[in-house]
């Protein structure tokens, strides 16, 4: 019985290993942090498995476990004292590309908004519709189109 949980989790995150990366790569800033938060989400998620119920979508439910994990990692790690990492720094958007360089300012922007903005920015980025947002991040789908629009205009307004 326990080779078929195995093979079903197995399954479900292969099918939504992007999933995770997206919400590890919009929570974490270097590969080592990706890879601890990506271990911390499957924990999760395997701790959980017993209890999902199918009441929402696979998605639905691994975004909820991955942006919960990505939201209280990124509270704890607030908390730590401030440390000097010891890695060469290499940015991935040196390219003089214009449209890489918009890349790089947006998730720069996005990576200064509170969690939960950035947590709808991503869903939304994903082209997750507003229904199931809500049902993620446990808001009415009217509450999303108003916070985007929101969070639009302070994207628009930083600098």
């Amino acid at each position: 019985m326990n080779n078929d949980k195995e093979h079903k989790f197995e399954l479900l995150v292969r099918q939504h290993k992007r999933t995770i990366y997206t919400v590890c790569y919009m929570f974490s800033t270097n590969k080592d942090e990706i890879d601890d938060l990506f271990q911390e989400i499957l924990i999760r998620l395997w701790n959980g498995f017993d209890q999902y119920e199918g009441r929402s979508s696979a998605e639905t439910w691994i975004y909820r476990v991955a942006l919960n994990t990505a939201i209280n990692q990124d509270k704890k790690e607030r908390r730590r004292p401030e440390t000097v990492p010891l890695t060469v720094n290499i940015d991935p958007y040196e390219a003089d590309n214009p449209q890489t360089q918009q890349i790089r300012i947006l998730y720069d922007r996005i990576s200064r908004l509170d969690l939960i903005d950035r947590s709808l920015i991503l869903l939304w980025l994903e082209g997750i519709s507003y229904d199931e947002i809500g049902a993620i991040i446990g808001i009415s789908p009217n509450n999303v189109g108003v916070k985007l629009a929101r969070i639009k205009e302070k994207l628009v307004k930083m600098s």
